[in-house]
C-alpha cells in the first residue's frame, strides 16, 4: 500500500495485526490484516481519506493474489443481480479500478474528486462547526 500511494495513508498509521478468532469460520486459526490508526499522533482528520485506504487495500490484495475472490456475488440489501461491493460503493467504479491491473491510484483519483467536492459543498449548509 506504501508503495502504490502513500499520499493516501497520510494521516494515519498502518500496522500488521494478528490475531486468533475465537467464534465463525475461522476460529483457533491465526489470521492476520492490517489495523488502520487513526488517533495518536499520526492522525490528520483532514489528511485521512478512510474510502482511498479501503481502495487501496483492495487494489494490493487484486495485485498480490489475482485470483483471490474480493467480490462476493449474492444478495445484498435485497438487490439482486448486483455484486454487493457496487451496492455498498454506489457503482461499479471502485470494483473496476481494482480489477483493472492497467489502472493507477491517479486514475481513481480523477474518478472519485468531482464526486468528493460535490459531497463537500452539498454538506456545507449542515455542519454545526
Amino acid at each position: 500500500m506504501h508503495a502504490l500511494a502513500p499520499q493516501w495513508l497520510r494521516g494515519c498509521r498502518l500496522r500488521d495485526c494478528w490475531f486468533e478468532p475465537t467464534f465463525h469460520k475461522h476460529v483457533g486459526k491465526l489470521c492476520n490484516g492490517v489495523q488502520i490508526h487513526n488517533e495518536g499522533p499520526g492522525y490528520d482528520h483532514h489528511a485521512f481519506k478512510p474510502w482511498r485506504i479501503q481502495a487501496l487495500a483492495f487494489k494490493a490484495i487484486r495485485r498480490l493474489y489475482l485470483d483471490y475472490p474480493l467480490w462476493r456475488d449474492f444478495a445484498y440489501e435485497y438487490e439482486h443481480g448486483k455484486l454487493a461491493i457496487d451496492v455498498i460503493n454506489g457503482g461499479p467504479l471502485l470494483r473496476e479500478w481494482v480489477d483493472d491491473a492497467g489502472a493507477t491510484p491517479q486514475d481513481l483519483d480523477a474518478l472519485a474528486t468531482s464526486d468528493e467536492r460535490a459531497w463537500v459543498s452539498e454538506r456545507r449548509g449542515c455542519l454545526r462547526y
